[in-house]
C-alpha cells in the first residue's frame, strides 16, 4: 500500500487540482449564455416529467431518448433557477469525461504525464468548456463514449466477463443518450487490436465477450420500448442524415464544406495549437506506440468523417464526443520528454484562457464559429431577452395574483414558448401558449384572452413579425436586442442587422 501511494500521491494530488479546475471554470457565471433552443426543450420535459410520472417517455414523442432528461427531472425541483440545474448535469458529465480522458491515456500509454496532460488538455480546451457549460445532451454522450471505449479495451486485455458486463451497461447508457451511440458499436470492433494472442482460443473467447456486451446493450436500449413513439427514433434520424447511396452520387457535397467547418470548430474552439499538439504528439509516440495511436486515431476520425458525408445538418456539439480521442492523441506527445511538447502545450494554455476569459465574461466577443455564434448569440434560437419576460410576468402575476395572465409566443415548441415555461411553470393563473411563426395578425385565441378579460401578451422575435404592431394594437413593453449579425453573413444579408425579441401586451382598443 505504502508503495502504491508513494508511486501514485503525486499523480493523484495533480489529477485532483485539474479536476477542481475545470469545474471552477465550467461553474463561473452559469447562466451568462442564454438558454438555447435545445435546452429550453430538454429542461421543460424534465419538469413535466417530473410532475407527471406517465410522461417518463416525453421525449420520444420527438424521437429523442430520455436518459439525460431522467438524470435532470431528479435535480431540477432542487434548484430555483433549471437552467443552473440542467448546465450542473453536463458539468459533471464534462468531469467524469476528464477522469475518462486520464484513464484511457495511461492504459494505453502506461505514462502518467501524458494522461495528465491529456486531462489538462480537456479541462480548459474552449470546445469541452463550451458544450460542458449547457444543458445538452453532448456532454453526456462524451463521457460514456470515453468510459465505453476503457473498459472494451480492458475487456480485450484481460477477458473477463465482468469488465464486459461494464462495457455493455456503459454502452447501453449509450443508446439512452443520444442516437450518435451507433457510432460507438460500429467502432468497438476496433479495440480488438489489444488482443494479446490472435490465437483460436483467444479470438473465441473475445467474441463471445462482445457478444455479451452487444447484449447488455441491446436490452437496456430496449427499454425505450416501454415508452410510446419508440419507432419516432428512427424517423426522426432520417431527418438529420443522407442516405448511403449519396456516396455514389456526389461524394464531395457536402463532405468539402463540412469538413472547412470542422476545420474552423478545431481552429477557434481547439483552439488552433490543439492541432499542433496532436501532429507533435503523435509524431514523437508513432513508432512505440502506433497500434494504439491507430486505434484512438479511428475513434476520433471515423465518425467525424461519416458525419461530415452523411449529416443534412453538421454543428460543432454533433462530433463533440468524438474531440475526448484528439485530446489523448495530443497527450501523446508526453510519453517522451520533448521542448517542443512542453512549448506547444505552453501556448496552448495561453490561448485556451483568453478564450475562456471572453466565453465566461462576454461570450459575444469570444472567438465562435459562425455556427455557434448565430444559434447561441444571434438568432431565433438564442434565448436573449427570456429571463427577463419570465421576470416580468412574474412581477405582474404578484401584483394581481387573482388574475388570469395569457403569453402568447412564437412558435410551438422550442426557445418559444418552452424557453418561458421552464420559468414560470409554478404559477397557475400563468398559462404560455404558442401561437405559430411568421405571424401576420394577432392570433384570435390572444384576442379572445383578451377579450375575456386576462391580462394577455404577445412575446415574439422582430423576424416573425410581419405586420404593424402599432396597427393592431399592441403596446410595446420592452425589446430585448439579441447580439448584431455580422455583415459578411447570409444571415446579415436576408433578415438584416439584428434580431430583437420584442415583449407586447395587447391593449383593450384592439379587443374592441
Amino acid at each position: 500500500m505504502k508503495k502504491v501511494f508513494r508511486k501514485w500521491w503525486k499523480t493523484v494530488a495533480a489529477l485532483v487540482f485539474i479536476l477542481l479546475l475545470a469545474f471552477l471554470i465550467r461553474l463561473a457565471n452559469l447562466t451568462i449564455l442564454p438558454v438555447f433552443a435545445d435546452e429550453a426543450i430538454y429542461i421543460r420535459w424534465s419538469q413535466i416529467m417530473h410532475s407527471e410520472p406517465t410522461l417518463r417517455f416525453l421525449p420520444l414523442s420527438d424521437g429523442k431518448q430520455p436518459l439525460f432528461m431522467w438524470v435532470l427531472m431528479v435535480v431540477i425541483s432542487r434548484f430555483d433557477d433549471p437552467l443552473i440545474a440542467g448546465r450542473l448535469v453536463s458539468v459533471f458529465a464534462g468531469l467524469g469525461t476528464i477522469i475518462g480522458v486520464f484513464s484511457l491515456s495511461y492504459l494505453i500509454f502506461k505514462s502518467n504525464l501524458a494522461a495528465l496532460v491529456s486531462s489538462l488538455i480537456w479541462a480548459i480546451s474552449p470546445y469541452a468548456i463550451f458544450f460542458d457549460r449547457m444543458a445538452l445532451v453532448d456532454s453526456m454522450l462524451a463521457m460514456f463514449g470515453i468510459w465505453t471505449v476503457f473498459f472494451a479495451i480492458v475487456t480485450v486485455r484481460t477477458l473477463r466477463l465482468d469488465f464486459a458486463m461494464i462495457t455493455g451497461f456503459l454502452l447501453g447508457a449509450a443508446h439512452l443518450t443520444k442516437s450518435p451511440s451507433i457510432f460507438f458499436v460500429m467502432m468497438l470492433p476496433v479495440t480488438w487490436l489489444f488482443l494479446k494472442k490472435f490465437d483460436k482460443r483467444h479470438l473465441v473467447k473475445l467474441v463471445g465477450l462482445s457478444i455479451v456486451y452487444y447484449a447488455i446493450s441491446f436490452i437496456i436500449y430496449n427499454i425505450l420500448r416501454l415508452g410510446p413513439n419508440f419507432q419516432l427514433i428512427a424517423s426522426r434520424n432520417f431527418d438529420y442524415v443522407y442516405p448511403v447511396t449519396r456516396l455514389f452520387n456526389n461524394w464531395r457535397d457536402p463532405l468539402i464544406s463540412h469538413l472547412g467547418m470542422f476545420w474552423d470548430w478545431l481552429v477557434k474552439l481547439g483552439p488552433w495549437p490543439l492541432v499542433l499538439l496532436v501532429i507533435t504528439g503523435v509524431t514523437i509516440s508513432f513508432k512505440k506506440y502506433t497500434k494504439e495511436l491507430l486505434v484512438i486515431g479511428l475513434w476520433f476520425i471515423v465518425p467525424v468523417l461519416i458525419q461530415a458525408e452523411y449529416g443534412k445538418v453538421f454543428a460543432a456539439r454533433y462530433v463533440f464526443f468524438s474531440i475526448p480521442f484528439m485530446v489523448i492523441l495530443a497527450g501523446a506527445g508526453f510519453v517522451k520528454r520533448k521542448s517542443i511538447s512542453v512549448i506547444l502545450l505552453l501556448v496552448f494554455v495561453a490561448a485556451s484562457l483568453g478564450s475562456n476569459f471572453h466565453l465566461l465574461t462576454k461570450p459575444a466577443k469570444a472567438a465562435l464559429p459562425e455556427s455557434e455564434r448565430n444559434g447561441y448569440l444571434e438568432e431565433w434560437t438564442s434565448g436573449i431577452g427570456i429571463r427577463e419576460v419570465a421576470e416580468f410576468i412574474k412581477l405582474q402575476n404578484s401584483k394581481s395574483p387573482n388574475l388570469q395572465i395569457v403569453v402568447g409566443t412564437e412558435g410551438y415548441f422550442g426557445t418559444l414558448p418552452d424557453g418561458l415555461q421552464m420559468y414560470i411553470e409554478d404559477l397557475p393563473n400563468v398559462n404560455v401558449i404558442g401561437v405559430g411563426v411568421d405571424l401576420k395578425e394577432v392570433p384570435t385565441s390572444l384576442v379572445e384572452s383578451k377579450v375575456s378579460g386576462n391580462k394577455t401578451y404577445l412575446v415574439i422575435n422582430k423576424s416573425r413579425l410581419l405586420f404593424d404592431p402599432a396597427n393592431f394594437g399592441l403596446e410595446l413593453i420592452a425589446a430585448y436586442p439579441k447580439e448584431p449579425r455580422k455583415p459578411d453573413t447570409w444571415h446579415y444579408t436576408l433578415k438584416g442587422s439584428q434580431e430583437v425579441l420584442y415583449l407586447f401586451e395587447l391593449t383593450g382598443d384592439y379587443a374592441d
